[in-house]
């Protein structure tokens, strides 16, 4: 039985909902039971029936929830399903809403997608004022959404799996964001003045900066702003560097005393700017960083965020993230799950055998690399992600006989990425067709009427998109890896009081957890591994292994 959960809008109160609407419903859209009216006890109580909450986005209703003090256990979030589903009929990018497909179900006027930052339980989302003679009740555009669904989904069972890890995993992101990660602020402005000098007033550079800036005026012998890429891209040209990027692998390679100031400067610029004071004061609460984690925020179902910075936390402040007194953090990532992720899709028995090392890249090396390991990682890089010039691609035809499986399947879908077409993950997930630049160049290229600058073009465009479509195919299945990995830990730590998962980047997952319960939090890690190993690539006997370590600051464990 599935529970459609609405928050009763009330535009004069404010904070969230006090009342919710639930109706049970049947997995065809049908009423399984009487409406209800509840507040938050009654959420609780509902809860406690064991439902699967069915919610338009687990990001708009589920913070509510939690605020109300009834964590859920397991729900079907409509707007996650739909972006898979949509993403496999070529419609990536089109409204997701439980709104918009009721009204695609009904042929009614598609309604734009909500905005991502606002809760159901904010005025102006359902309120029955609403303009427009399509406005729809939610529970009945939830009940016509669930049908449509399931519809669509069908027997596929390996989309069922999907689409129930990715709506954990929306439950998960949410109670990520709510709880948050343990911050020591002290810590972080330790480190930041450490690194910059004392926090600036008055929009002042910190001092550490423009002793640098300084610095970097004088190596070139005149004014240069180091913050402004034109004028350090001007200012290497003018020294006879002719120079179209300031990245750092381009400054790296320039014999030039300014170079390695610039890079210094750049590092700790970004520093200040994304991790700095003004940063902590943003998301930092109550001892705890709020990030805002999206789960499926890229194309190829990993996470991304829209706030906090969650997936990209520095070195250089890591050491502010620490575990409560009387508690741990429990650190479990999944070590070179790419290659290993290739294995298990392609079924390659020999690189299934060679995965089962500790560290995949020198079993690689002693099985056809003459022990290099560099050279069997530089390989399996460029198979996976289209390096075939150069150093790698000479390495590549040493992998193509020691694994020709696996790089039978990359190839594959790079062939069928050139030729326009798209490719799907093993449970489903299905990258997105070329838009109309792309097949327009490669038109024109292909005609006989196409010059030598035509065919180049169009062979570059080609190209290209088959390298996103070679390392879609592992990425994406890396994250049906791993959505199905969180979901399955999320579970089993329900049953252990105060352990809480705070923080997941692609492989990686911290938990934070009473210390007498750490040990057992990195048993469930690894056995939930497997799990999802079984689930997701039932029969292989590739290995995807998770090495937790149990530490009590998040830079000991990295």
């Amino acid at each position: 039985m599935y529970l459609a959960v609405s928050p009763v809008v009330d535009p004069t109160a404010t904070g969230g909902p006090a009342h919710w609407r639930l109706r049970p419903v049947a997995p065809d859209g049908a009423a399984a039971g009487p409406e209800r009216r509840v507040d938050a006890a009654g959420l609780a109580g509902a809860e406690l029936e064991r439902p699967r909450w069915l919610m338009d986005a687990a990001a708009r209703v589920y913070p509510d929830l939690l605020a109300a003090g009834c964590p859920v256990r397991r729900s079907h979030d409509v707007t996650l399903t739909e972006r898979i589903l949509l993403a496999r009929d070529g419609r990536s990018g089109e409204p997701s809403s439980a709104a918009a497909v009721h009204a695609r179900a009904r042929g009614l006027t598609v309604p734009t997608d909500p905005d991502p930052a606002a809760r159901d339980g904010q005025p102006g989302l359902f309120e029955s004022g609403d303009a427009g003679p399509e406005q729809v009740d939610p529970l009945e555009a939830l009940a016509t959404a669930i049908a449509d669904q399931h519809r669509r989904i069908g027997s596929d069972n390996a989309l069922r799996l999907l689409v129930a890890a990715e709506s954990a995993s929306g439950l998960a992101a949410a109670e990520m964001g709510f709880a948050g990660l343990p911050w020591d602020v002290r810590e972080h402005d330790r480190l930041l003045t450490a690194a910059l000098g004392p926090r600036p007033v008055g929009g002042a550079r910190p001092v550490k900066l423009a002793a640098l800036a300084g610095q970097i005026s004088a190596a070139f012998g005149f004014e240069v702003n180091p913050d402004s890429v034109t004028d350090v891209r001007n200012a290497f040209r003018r020294s006879g560097f002719d120079i179209e990027s300031t990245g750092r692998w381009v400054l790296r390679e320039l014999a030039h005393p300014a170079a390695g100031l610039v890079l210094q400067y750049k590092e700790l610029s970004r520093l200040y700017t994304a991790n700095g004071w003004n940063w902590i004061a943003d998301w930092v609460r109550d001892g705890r960083l709020h990030s805002e984690f999206v789960p499926g925020g890229v194309v190829s179902g990993r996470w991304a965020t829209r706030g906090g910075g969650g997936l990209q936390i520095p070195r250089a402040i890591r050491a502010a993230a620490r575990a409560e007194p009387g508690y741990r953090l429990v650190v479990a990532d999944a070590a070179q799950l790419e290659p290993r992720v290739l294995a298990a899709l392609s079924a390659d028995p020999a690189l299934q055998a060679v995965s089962t090392d500790a560290d995949l890249y020198a079993g690689l090396a002693a099985d056809g690399f003459g022990g290099d390991r560099a050279a069997a990682k530089l390989a399996m890089l460029g198979a996976m992600y289209g390096q075939t010039s150069g150093e790698a691609g000479r390495l590549l035809g040493t992998l193509r006989s020691r694994y020709p499986a696996a790089v039978a399947c990359v190839e594959a879908a790079a062939r069928q990425g050139e030729a326009g077409g798209v490719v799907r993950s093993v449970l489903g997930r299905t990258s997105p067709p070329p838009g109309g630049t792309w097949r327009a160049v490669v038109a024109t290229g292909t005609d006989e009427t196409a010059s030598d600058a035509d065919r180049r073009r169009a062979r570059e465009y080609a190209r290209s998109w088959g390298r996103f479509t070679r390392n879609f195919v592992v990425q994406a299945s890396a994250a049906d890896w791993a959505a199905v990995w969180l979901s399955t830990l999320r579970r089993e730590l329900a049953s252990l009081s105060g352990a809480e998962l705070v923080f997941f980047q692609h492989d990686e997952v911290v938990v934070h957890a009473p210390q007498q319960h750490a040990a057992a939090v990195a048993e469930i890690a690894i056995e939930a591994a497997e799990q999802a190993r079984d689930l997701v690539f039932p029969g292989a006997t590739a290995s995807t292994p998770v090495r937790p370590m149990i530490v009590g600051g998040y830079a000991e464990a990295k």
